[in-house]
């Protein structure tokens, strides 16, 4: 029976993990931390790699070691880099394409095994958990399929990868922008719009904007941390 690994670390990834596997043919197993990837690797001798989401390098002897896949959320070679979300939806795009690709020494380079369209309406937490569904869909593609991936091509355009500085609210522009900056970092474990008020730090989520034109979202105060 073949085996394969899935390496992620994001909570709709790992819920969809869970709920998924058991339509996938094969053995799987699932590995949440960098520290446990490489030892998972060498013993289960995997026939893919799938990373959903990762923050890390993934080191060449397990690039040469399995097929490594991961789902980048642009049409590469478009918007090749960081933070595709975020620069998408700041660009003003209403959908993209999620692309699963053979992972290569240098990011985002590797050829494509596949497209699938995706939606960037609703939160970030919307749209990540709408594409952790759309990834195990396709990794089911690959698996059973056993497809061979193709080179890019294109002029290649790339994302800087935000920090959490812009998270920042904008002091100018519509409220259709505003909405768009809230929204699109309103998901667990990324760092929420925010306004810094004296010793108060107030972080946005929940955006709405309602049939009179006005927006409404959800406001958490906090304590600013000094350095």
């Amino acid at each position: 029976m073949e085996k394969y690994l899935v390496a992620t670390i994001k909570p709709w990834n790992i819920e969809a993990y869970h709920r998924r596997k058991l339509d996938l043919p094969g053995e799987w197993h699932l590995v949440e931390s960098k520290e446990k990837l490489a030892d998972a690797v060498a013993r289960l001798q995997p026939r893919y790699i799938f990373f959903p989401h990762w923050s890390w390098t993934v080191e060449n002897k397990i690039l040469e070691a399995a097929e490594c896949v991961c789902f980048h959320m642009t049409d590469v070679p478009f918007g090749r880099g960081g933070s595709p979300l975020q620069n998408l939806i700041a660009r003003g795009h209403k959908d993209t394409k999620l692309t699963a690709l053979r992972m290569a020494e240098e990011l985002d380079t590797g050829p494509v095994y596949m497209k699938r369209d995706l939606s960037l309406s609703g939160s970030a937490g919307d749209i990540f958990e709408r594409m952790a569904d759309k990834i195990y869909g396709m990794i089911e593609e690959l698996v059973r399929g056993n497809l061979e991936p193709v080179p890019q091509t294109g002029e290649p355009t790339f994302f800087a990868r935000r920090t959490s500085d812009k998270s920042a609210l904008p002091s100018q522009g519509g409220l259709k922008a505003l909405y768009d900056h809230i929204r699109m970092l309103d998901a667990d474990t990324y760092p929420r719009a925010f306004i810094d008020h004296g010793d108060f730090r107030l972080e946005f989520s929940k955006a709405e904007i309602g049939n009179d034109g006005t927006l409404s979202a959800r406001v958490q105060v906090a304590m600013q941390t000094r350095k």
